[in-house]
């Protein structure tokens, strides 16, 4: 039964694990230089490693979500749990880019089993109509906080250790993490009956809805957008913003390179998401979502079209990084709640994954496309682009989904 409560152990139980994925899958950029140096690879390689890690966490979701749905959440997230601590530890001991590539098949899977398309389905399930959207908003807000801190930290413990110790340490993390496991209840399957009733029916009337493939095809553009800025913004800002003034706020506070400015503006991103996603989430109740969707990609074609139309100089990276950051993950509980809403909360963790395989091969797309085009071209501006492009694409194709509860036949069971 939905608790009427908003803040109750799902949700911080939760968040508390989105927090910790989420913290150290942000901190992979910190480790690009200390594993080229120490093998002496091209940088290329380990960002085709993440690369890969992205398309393996889009193409794991809906696996890991109907494994929740048939198995029950807990078994769900103790194996993704299990795939990202084991694929973290022995990546730690690869000593080619191959098989790194490989492990990172293996961690992609693991961030899938604990991540947003199972623990926003138990978020989902276990809040009530009222507090639904802004429980999602809060949770995902979680996964940006661990953005905030995960490269931070990273950077820390590589002060002291070599960095296949830190994948170690990260690998135990992982597993400690599994102590909020408790809070999420029960997580029971549904029944034989419900399964073999109306999991077929309701995948097959959302692959013939229009308006699933309307999300389907929107959310590419979040991930496009969200993995080229995280992997490529940091080296755009060092080689294209203008330079820093030694007597400015920014020195003052410790910032003298551009490249340490492309570092702050990931960390500014994460900070502004939290109160976007958040925000997000209280809207979501309020207006249709559809449209909340629609304005939120509007903005970010708005504000990425106009960052590259101007000279790019400290102060434009900053509000660039903020408004960026309100609306970075805002469209997740705002497209998870609109699956919710439309075909209903039993199978959301399955339908959502769906969806969110789409987000992965955006972000695949951004992070290779983007050192593909830089190559061709010495500068990011093409890629640059193309990401507003897309953009523009999502916010139009969102305005025609009908967003209004899915029709189920005669013979299934109540949602």
């Amino acid at each position: 039964m939905p608790s009427s409560r908003l803040f109750t152990p799902i949700l911080i139980g939760g968040s508390l694990i989105l927090l910790i994925n989420f913290a150290l899958r942000a901190s992979f950029g910190v480790f690009q230089i200390p594993i080229a140096a120490d093998f002496g690879w091209p940088r290329a390689e380990f960002s085709l490693a993440i690369a890969i890690q992205n398309l393996a966490w889009g193409i794991g979701q809906p696996i890991f979500g109907a494994l929740a749905e048939r198995w029950g959440d807990r078994w769900a997230i103790i194996l993704g749990a299990i795939l990202y601590s084991a694929g973290l530890i022995l990546t730690a001991f690869a000593t080619s880019p191959a098989t790194m590539q490989l492990l990172e098949v293996m961690v992609g899977f693991g961030i899938a089993g604990t991540g947003f398309g199972v623990i926003l389905a138990v978020v989902g399930r276990a809040a009530s109509d009222e507090n639904r959207s802004l429980a999602l908003g809060i949770a995902t807000a979680a996964g940006s906080a661990g953005q905030v801190f995960g490269a931070p930290l990273a950077e820390v413990l590589l002060g002291f250790y070599a960095w296949p110790t830190v994948f170690i340490i990260f690998g135990v993390i992982v597993l400690a993490c599994m102590a909020f496991l408790p809070m999420l209840g029960d997580g029971k399957p549904a029944s034989r009956h419900e399964l073999e009733e109306s999991l077929g029916s309701v995948l097959g009337r959302a692959f013939r809805d229009p308006s699933f493939l309307m999300i389907f095809v929107g959310f590419f553009s979040c991930g496009y957008q969200l993995g080229f800025i995280t992997a490529h913004f940091p080296a755009m800002v060092t080689e294209m913003c203008g330079p820093i003034s030694p007597m400015g706020t920014l020195a003052s506070i410790g910032i003298t390179t551009t490249s340490a400015l492309g570092a702050a503006a990931i960390s500014l991103i994460g900070l502004a998401n939290i109160a976007g996603s958040i925000l997000s989430g209280w809207l979501g109740k309020r207006y249709t979502k559809k449209y909340l969707l629609a304005g939120i990609y509007t903005l970010r074609t708005i504000a990425a079209a106009t960052f590259i139309l101007m000279p790019i100089t400290p102060a434009s990276v900053i509000v660039f990084s903020l408004v960026m950051g309100a609306l970075w993950l805002a469209t997740v509980p705002l497209t998870s709640g609109l699956v919710a809403y439309i075909y209903g909360l039993r199978y959301m963790g399955t339908l959502y994954g769906f969806v969110f395989l789409s987000h992965q091969i955006g972000s695949f797309l951004g992070v290779w496309l983007g050192g593909k085009l830089y190559d061709a071209y010495g500068d990011y501006t093409l890629v640059w682009w193309v990401g507003v492009g897309v953009g523009a694409i999502s916010a139009l194709i969102h305005l025609p989904v009908r967003e209004a509860p899915s029709r189920l036949p005669a013979t299934a069971a109540a949602v």
